[in-house]
């Protein structure tokens, strides 16, 4: 399994993005995707989850502006992000969760600044 993130960069307050995240050798009937961040200085966060069936979740704080997808044909996830605000910055983590194995993707870096 490899992750490849991509789609990130500087966006005003307000914009929006859409982040890709190439998963070859994923198997979305099996594996459960998902999008972190690391601000720096914090934590690795939750910012949304997609399961085999297609149940999503959300962190808190990007509930109703960030919408996560997938394309099984293309194995790739995307994370739409919306009204994006200066907090949202952060480098932004794939990950692929399989039955006793997790995968990270190498990040990409999403800056939200006027």
């Amino acid at each position: 399994v490899q992750l490849q993130a991509s789609g990130g960069g500087l966006v005003q307050p307000g914009g929006s993005l859409r982040l890709s995240c190439a998963a070859s050798g994923s198997d979305f009937s099996i594996d459960a995707m998902g999008w972190y961040r690391q601000a720096p200085g914090k934590q690795r966060a939750l910012v949304a989850s997609i399961t085999p069936i297609g149940i999503t979740n959300y962190g808190d704080s990007v509930k109703g502006r960030f919408t996560i997808s997938r394309d099984g044909a293309k194995n790739t996830v995307y994370l739409q992000m919306n009204s994006l605000k200066p907090e949202d910055t952060a480098v932004y983590y794939c990950r692929l969760q399989r039955t006793g194995s997790l995968y990270w993707g190498q990040g990409t870096q999403v800056t939200v600044s006027s």
